[in-house]
């Protein structure tokens, strides 16, 4: 089973880019969960350049998402929104289908980031994505600087964070 994770942070140190890694090292046997780091490649969003030619680095974005069972998002709010560069590539795939029936979950690193959280839940709904509630978890990360590894090691993180990933995972199964 292959599951896509995708950060709404470019920040390398970002908390959210911090739990998608610590969920690659927890993923169960049989689940590979990988970080898509490409998100900031993508061009600003343009109709005129979405046709059979669109630019490489939406192609690849699609077919990462195409290729993948299911999605696992963590995004900072920013302005009370997800960051821009994370709206703007689901901006890209709207019309193009990837979502359509996909499994989703989200992972909230501040349980503070009320609108962000709102915001990106009602733009996958309206992209026909599959929302997995029992997967999408808050993580109170706030005012805990972990270094790399770190929220892998916490034993309490890392236990919320295993559950989430296999009933994700079964909830995929079930589909």
């Amino acid at each position: 089973m292959r599951i896509l994770a995708i950060s709404g942070s470019l920040r390398n140190a970002s908390s959210n880019t911090q739990l998608l890694r610590a969920l690659t090292a927890l993923a169960p046997e049989g689940v590979e969960v990988s970080l898509y780091n490409g998100i900031g490649d993508l061009p600003h969003f343009n109709p005129d350049l979405d046709g059979e030619a669109a630019p490489g680095a939406v192609t690849d974005f699609r077919a990462a998402l195409a290729g993948a069972d299911g999605v696992v998002f963590s995004s900072p709010e920013y302005a009370h929104g997800v960051p821009g560069v994370l709206k703007n590539a689901l901006d890209w795939v709207v019309g193009s289908g990837e979502f359509y029936e996909k499994p989703v979950a989200i992972i909230n690193a501040s349980p503070r980031a009320v609108h962000a959280l709102a915001s990106l839940t009602e733009t996958l709904t309206m992209m026909a994505a599959r929302i997995v509630p029992e997967a999408s978890i808050a993580v109170p990360l706030l005012g805990r600087a972990m270094p790399e590894g770190g929220i892998a090691a916490d034993a309490e993180i890392a236990d919320v964070l295993r559950k989430a990933v296999s009933d994700f995972a079964q909830a995929i199964g079930r589909n």
